[in-house]
């Protein structure tokens, strides 16, 4: 099939048109999804800047909130570790180095509900099943950042080892309290200040500038696959001419 366009002749085949205008919504509908990701990280990131200009909250003050009501919020306050539970986070990255996070519940009473703590990255040794030896002070000076929403989809037991330390592939907060039969908070805290190992959190893994950068890349490429066709289109309309 042949049409005019502004004098000019295009050969049109039903099938490739199809096929062009099904990448063309694909490739503008990722673009717009990187748009909607842009935003929704411009959002997360000022309400995290609002929650934080409000100062750090103390064991009291956290005690009082709720969990969607601490997510974000910045906690600073001594408390004790309690011996001898920690979990290892199984593979981390940091710098190109596989690791562990060191996970920790700490009291700030004998009587207290825990506050799970993660303290920061260790490396992993050469043999896997050798855990890293690990330095942990009795009594710690927290300040970090609270977040009530953790862990992710995982293949499998959570747990791949017993005793402690205990290896885990995510942390799941109502399992790990669970384990201690002791009442905790729902949330875990990232330590952000001294700690033994290595704190390495960031709230937001990928900022908005990059969501801006790959949906241009798809709206890049959506114009390209119609040039093409275009361009074939006015070949096959030459060679019929």
């Amino acid at each position: 099939m042949r049409v005019k366009i502004f004098g000019r002749y295009f050969g049109i085949h039903k099938m490739w048109l199809l096929i062009t205008l099904t990448a063309f919504a694909i490739l503008s509908k990722l673009g717009y999804w990187q748009l909607q990701r842009a935003e929704q990280k411009t959002i997360q990131i000022s309400q995290l800047e609002q929650l934080q200009q409000q100062g750090a909250v103390s064991w009291p003050q956290l005690a009082v909130l709720s969990a969607s009501a601490a997510d974000g919020v910045l906690f600073a306050g001594t408390g004790q570790w309690l011996r001898p539970y920690i979990w290892l986070l199984d593979n981390q990255i940091v710098e190109g180095k596989v690791g562990y996070d060191v996970i920790i519940p700490v009291q700030y009473t004998d009587k207290s509900r825990l506050l799970m703590v993660n303290l920061g990255w260790v490396a992993a040794g050469n043999n896997r099943a050798v855990l890293p030896e690990l330095n942990i002070p009795e009594q710690i000076q927290l300040q970090g950042l609270i977040r009530s929403k953790v862990g992710g989809f995982r293949l499998g037991p959570n747990t791949e080892s017993e005793g402690w330390p205990q290896r885990i592939q995510q942390p799941e907060l109502e399992q790990m309290a669970a384990q201690l039969s002791l009442s905790s908070f729902p949330v875990l805290l990232y330590q952000q200040g001294d700690s033994p190992f290595l704190p390495h959190y960031q709230p937001v893994v990928m900022p908005p500038e990059k969501h801006h950068g790959y949906a241009f890349q798809w709206f890049m490429l959506a114009i390209a696959v119609v040039a093409v066709a275009l361009a074939a289109a006015r070949r096959s309309g030459r060679e019929n001419e």
